[in-house]
């Protein structure tokens, strides 16, 4: 029997990071030119998730500078990432809004404000990540990256297309649009498995790559069938886009053994992108015009490419559609 080749998602950390610098290092030629620094997107209203730092803040920044309305959702603790935003962009239209995305009851307090507030989204970054050493359990019983990668994410879109957060628009310039920031290590040979979608699993250190690789898969499927179902005919009604930014020297990391962070942090700033370069393909799909007519995109850094095939299989969008919906449901009966 043949053996079965690794993915990027199936090795460990070690091969993950040097792949990831061999795809900084040898670069394809893009396939998408970035923004130019002109194109504006004033007065449009745009949330960020995990603002506070890395990928999230260069983006929050960047969309700032551009004239945005900047909501800045994030974890509680960090107030000064609101001035130093506006500090950075020259912009005095960014505001902070404190959510938990590992904790569902604090994303549905979240997704309350927006709604009593009469909010009106039209660019949504889901740029939140984490990647722990080891398991973790969150307020509700979920795997975290489970939690915050994918459920708080299905659980706040589905509030703000029922609140009218966001609105469904076929004009141009008024479509609205979702960019959830995947990885390439969704690409691994592990599958869903739905008939335990959500199951709390211990793990440790040589396992954390292939759980956060599985719920980037699980993100990216519900992108797909998320896009599938908002767009159902010619007119694209709410633009729904992914990306990975390749190798970027951010926090993500910020659960490694205090011993090793000085000499990881070293590592990745020296051969890693920073927020800044990597935030590109992001403010591409956020801003471009062309990223506002169509749907379904997804990049790695700048270049386009079709996410695996159990991403894109409808069936599998469709069963996680119908098998997050009970962990979503019994959630509002619980509040």
């Amino acid at each position: 029997m043949a053996r079965k080749s690794k993915q990027i998602g199936d090795g460990t950390f070690i091969n993950a990071t040097l792949r990831a610098i061999r795809d900084i290092r040898r670069p394809k030629t893009a396939e998408v030119s970035p923004v130019a620094n002109d194109v504006r997107v004033d007065g449009k209203t745009c949330l960020v998730t995990g603002a506070n730092s890395g990928l999230g803040k260069a983006a929050a920044v960047e969309l700032a500078r551009r004239g945005a309305n900047m909501i800045l959702a994030c974890r509680p603790g960090h107030d000064e990432a609101c001035d130093e935003i506006r500090r950075l962009s020259g912009s005095r239209t960014v505001e902070l809004m404190e959510v938990d995305l590992a904790d569902l009851n604090s994303v549905h307090h979240f997704c309350d404000l927006m709604d009593q507030r009469n909010l009106h989204l039209d660019i949504a970054l889901m740029n939140a990540g984490l990647m722990p050493a080891r398991s973790r359990k969150t307020p509700q019983g979920y795997e975290m990256m489970f939690a915050v990668h994918f459920l708080s994410t299905r659980v706040m879109i589905d509030r703000w297309l029922q609140d009218r957060v966001i609105q469904p628009s076929s004009q141009p310039g008024d479509t609205p649009r979702i960019v959830l920031i995947a990885s390439e290590s969704h690409r691994s040979s592990y599958t869903i498995d739905f008939d335990h979608l959500g199951a709390y699993t211990e793990y440790g250190m040589n396992e954390s790559l292939k759980h956060y690789g599985l719920s980037k898969l699980t993100l990216l499927t519900f992108a797909t069938e998320l896009s599938r179902r908002l767009n159902p005919g010619d007119d694209v009604q709410v633009a729904v886009h992914a990306m990975c930014p390749g190798g970027v020297a951010t926090n993500i990391s910020r659960d490694t053994p205090s011993f090793l962070k000085p000499l990881v942090n070293s590592f990745f700033g020296h051969f890693f992108q920073s927020p800044e370069e990597a935030v590109r393909p992001a403010i591409y799909l956020c801003c471009a015009e062309a990223a506002g007519q169509t749907t379904g995109m997804y990049l790695h850094m700048m270049q386009r490419k079709a996410v695996s095939a159990t991403a894109s299989n409808p069936e599998n969008g469709t069963r996680l559609w119908e098998t997050s919906e009970p962990l979503i449901a019994r959630l509002r009966e619980s509040l």
